[in-house]
């Protein structure tokens, strides 16, 4: 069974237990009571810049541990001071190292609107995302139905969040832009092989029509890099293996996005 299949598996699996937990109409009734969310499309839209959307990931399945004992806290306070739009948390605990409690924490200590990372593959997840804290999430294409990737995305903007559709090829593309995905996330990295090719952004952002906000992500690590996909028309980018693996966050943020 490939790497993805065993974390579908599991993430079924998961929900099906949260539902046990939580029901379904708990947490509708928790969403309706929340604070206004902050606006994770204007954050990362701001135009003339290449807007950062760093990210709070301890390991992965292709890398491993990337920073042992990582505080999550921590990180999202460097990246704030660093400059940074807006932040992604990774929530996928059995094979990230991720929690959903994290997008609460990390939201306590930094203004910045915060996207939750995680395999979405039932509706659930979008309200558990909201009472989370989360802003913004990120919904894969490779794993919905035209069909699912339109319902979410209403369910999104009811709870008034934002989403990342993300996509991989031209068939992804087509999904994103029939469900009428205002941001699009171009993922350089394969979620079937997990290899990364960079020119996948540059394969797939012509086929973006105008006005759609486009994120770039995985396998960015220096300055050429961001200054690349920049040139090809990209509103922002979404880097946290760089940053997590260096010595000095801090630093390292400042010298991959020329601060």
């Amino acid at each position: 069974m490939s790497m993805l299949a065993q974390i579908i598996e599991h993430k079924r699996q998961e929900v099906a237990l949260a539902k046990e937990v939580r029901p379904l109409e708990v947490l509708k009734e928790r969403a309706q009571t929340l604070k206004p969310r902050r606006n994770f499309k204007d954050a990362v839209g701001r135009l003339h810049h290449i807007n950062l959307i760093a990210e709070i990931k301890q390991s992965s399945p292709s890398a491993g541990i990337i920073r042992p004992e990582a505080d999550p806290v921590q990180i999202a306070q460097i990246y704030q001071a660093a400059g940074a739009q807006a932040l992604s948390v990774l929530t996928d605990e059995r094979f990230f190292n991720g929690h959903l409690g994290y997008l609460a924490q990390v939201r306590a200590v930094s203004g910045l609107p915060v996207l939750r990372k995680d395999f979405i593959i039932d509706a659930y997840q979008l309200y558990e995302s909201a009472v989370a804290g989360a802003d913004a999430v990120l919904l894969i294409t490779d794993l919905l139905s035209v069909e699912e990737v339109q319902i979410f995305l209403e369910i999104v903007e009811n709870l008034g969040m934002a989403a990342v559709v993300e996509v991989h090829s031209e068939e992804d593309l087509q999904k994103a832009l029939q469900a009428h995905a205002k941001i699009i996330g171009i993922n350089n990295r394969d979620l079937h092989t997990f290899k990364v090719d960079k020119e996948t952004t540059a394969r797939i952002i012509r086929h973006i029509p105008k006005g759609h906000l486009v994120v770039a992500e995985s396998g960015l690590k220096s300055h050429e890099d961001v200054m690349y996909v920049k040139s090809l028309g990209v509103n922002a980018v979404l880097i946290g293996e760089a940053f997590m693996s260096a010595a000095d966050v801090r630093e390292k943020v400042r010298e991959v996005m020329g601060h």
